[in-house]
């Protein structure tokens, strides 16, 4: 399965300043590409190999950053067969620190990597459970590695 990038997903590299009592990671500023309104921020873990999802927002864009661990994250466009796209994308503080943007429309899901992984989601929305559909992960043709 090629990795592609889809025109609704945006990669944006983030500001890391190294500090040798504790570094600052950037997030998010109101004039960044992706930003489109605040609705709330909130924080996720995941253990190492598992994985969650698969989630759908309708109206909602989320903005995923890891300050902790690494996760590997899958964006599909909900396409059928050869038609079928998926987008994926390692984060971390360490090896690939920057911010995952996924516009509504497009089901996600996610594997931690690591014993300890952190996910911050800022997203333009306050959550609503009728926003967004989910599915188990089995009914979406995606092979995880096992970690």
């Amino acid at each position: 399965m090629d990795n592609v990038v889809l025109a609704g997903v945006i990669v944006t590299p983030l500001k890391r300043i190294q500090h040798p009592k504790g570094h600052v990671l950037h997030g998010m500023k109101k004039s960044d590409q992706g930003f489109v309104a605040f609705g709330e921020a909130y924080f996720s873990t995941i253990g190492r190999g598992q994985v969650k999802g698969w989630n759908k927002h309708k109206r909602m864009t989320v903005n995923l950053i890891v300050p902790v661990g690494k996760v590997v994250f899958v964006v599909y466009d909900g396409g059928e067969g050869a038609a079928a796209n998926f987008m994926q994308v390692e984060l971390s503080p360490d090896e690939n620190y920057c911010r995952l943007t996924i516009s509504p429309g497009y089901w996600f899901a996610f594997q931690g990597k690591q014993k300890v992984n952190l996910i911050l989601n800022l997203a333009d929305m306050e959550h609503d459970p009728d926003e967004f559909e989910k599915c188990d992960l089995s009914q979406i043709d995606y092979k995880w590695e096992l970690t």
